[in-house]
Order: structure tokens, then sequence, then C-alpha cells
């Protein structure tokens, strides 16, 4: 089992008797659902449907205070504890950023030894393994204490990135993207039986309608790799953008009807006149349109 402590990674507390009711009202994931030991993947998006910020979130037990931990970006910490904090009113809820005492260990390729406090099962996919929160310098003695080798964070974004899961401000822009164009539906992170939310109705109504264009994919690298943001090319026709990349994998945000029409037409993708193909060449192709209740 590997571990690596990640750096980018911050966390806000909201705590206080009227936090899962707050928290339920405002992000793409329920609430309800959670206890602690558990994860959910979700964002809070803005009116329009565009992800603010993307975070993975679990319940501390009493012994650690109760209230809800956000796993976040570190970079987007401080706005996020902010926008809750305008958001809350008179709600009694509490809203703190503790990215300077608290970060995230991740850990795969296997199962813990023991489970510690504050840890949970990464929601969007078994392949990435298991999220604790805890401060930076206990890093190895956790480490140790769950069986796994102490790593660089590196050697997890290339994991992340073999596992097809997209990292915002690489694969997409936050304020830009909408939750289907970076896969949160089919990686846990919209509950769309739940209440209303924020950006709600946008959200329900791509389900409904099946109108997402656009979607993050795996892609496999023919040589050295694209810059991230370079433009892909169906022939001289733009169909996507590069994202993050590691070796031969990499992720892309593709119009998919583009790409589908390249790949029938037996066109080769290029970015920087670099070759690369799709790892799964079916994910563009439309799928039946399912009714969601």
């Amino acid at each position: 089992m590997k571990a690596a402590f990640l750096p980018d990674r911050g966390v806000v507390k909201v705590s206080g008797e009227d936090a899962r009711n707050f928290l339920n009202g405002l992000i793409t994931t329920d609430i309800e659902q959670l206890r602690p030991g558990l994860g959910r993947f979700g964002a809070l998006l803005t009116p329009q449907g565009k992800i603010v910020t993307d975070f993975l979130i679990t319940e501390a037990p009493t012994g650690h205070g109760g209230g809800f931990l956000i796993d976040a970006p570190r970079a987007l910490a401080k706005g996020l504890a902010d926008k809750l904090g305008f958001y809350k009113l008179r709600a009694k809820v509490v809203v703190e950023n503790l990215s300077d005492s608290l970060g995230l260990l991740a850990a795969w390729d296997g199962e813990p030894a023991m489970t510690p406090d504050l840890s949970f099962a990464d929601p969007r996919s078994a392949a990435l393994g298991w999220r604790i929160l805890i401060p930076e310098d206990l890093k190895q003695k956790l480490a140790d204490l769950i069986g796994a080798d102490l790593v660089d964070s590196d050697a997890y974004e290339a994991h992340r990135i073999a596992s097809g899961v997209p990292r915002g401000g690489l694969d997409f822009m936050y304020g830009d993207a909408f939750p289907h164009e970076t896969n949160m539906d089919r990686l846990n992170g919209v509950d769309f039986d739940k209440g209303c939310y924020v950006g709600q109705e946008v959200v329900s109504r791509m389900q409904h309608r099946g109108t997402a264009r656009t979607r993050t994919v795996k892609i496999i690298l023919d040589g050295p790799s694209p810059e991230v943001g370079a433009t892909i090319l169906a022939g001289d026709k733009s169909v996507g953008t590069i994202g993050s990349t590691a070796g031969q994998n990499g992720l892309a945000l593709v119009r998919i009807d583009r790409v589908a029409d390249a790949l029938d037409a037996g066109l080769s993708l290029t970015a920087g006149g670099l070759g690369l193909r799709l790892a799964e060449p079916e994910v563009v192709r439309p799928a039946p349109n399912k009714t969601v209740a």
C-alpha cells in the first residue's frame, strides 16, 4: 500500500446545530446520508450551475468535536469558508478554515491495516483508496500505522490521472465548468434525488435532457506530453483541451460529438503537434437517455 500527504489540500469545518440542514441546502451531495467513517463527493455551485469548489466531505465523530469536515483544494479553502459564511445568514453554524493545522493523507493500492479516526474510503472511485485527515507532521506515523509506504504526492497524482479522476485547476477551470463536464454525475458527486441546492435546476435539466456535450475523458499519449491547456485538434478542427498528464496517461476536456465525428472519419487527434488517442473511445458515443425521478 502507498500513502502520500497532499500539500495542495485544505480542510474547512462546518459545525453547529443547523450544520447538516445548512449544507444540504447548498451542495450537490446528500448530507443526510453522511455519518462518521463515510465520505461523500460534492460541490458548491453558482446559481448558473457551474462549479465554485468541488470537495470531499465527512462527518467528524463526537470525540473530534462533531460537525462536518470538507477536504477541498487548499488554494480555495478560505474562499469556500467565506462563501459558506456568506450563505449562513441566521443559521446556527460555525465555519472554520483549518488548513493550517489539518491536511490530507491519501492511501491507495491496498487496504489499511487499521482505519484511523477521520478516515474514509474515497467515494469517487474504489481505485483512489482512502482519505485520512491529519496534521502534516503525523504523516509518517500514520503511514506506518496503516501499513503503507510513504511516497511523494506526485505518485498520487499519477495514480489519480491513470484512474481517470479530474482535478480542478488542471482538468477544468473553477467557475467555468458544469458538474457533468467533470464527470461528477459518474463519480457519485451529484445526488439527483435530494432536495434543492444552489444551481440544482441547471444540473437537473442537463441530466434529464442529456445535454452534456463536453466531458472529461482519459487519453493515451503517443509520445511527450503536450502542455496543460493545449488545444486538441482533429485535422484542423478544435475538439478539446489537454488536462493533467503523467507518463503516457492523461485527461482531456473534449466535445464528445466532435471527437465521435473525428473517430468516425478516421481522423487522428493531436495537441501541439503530438499524437494522442482516447483510452476508452466508447465514452464519446451517445448513451440512451435515462429518465431520472
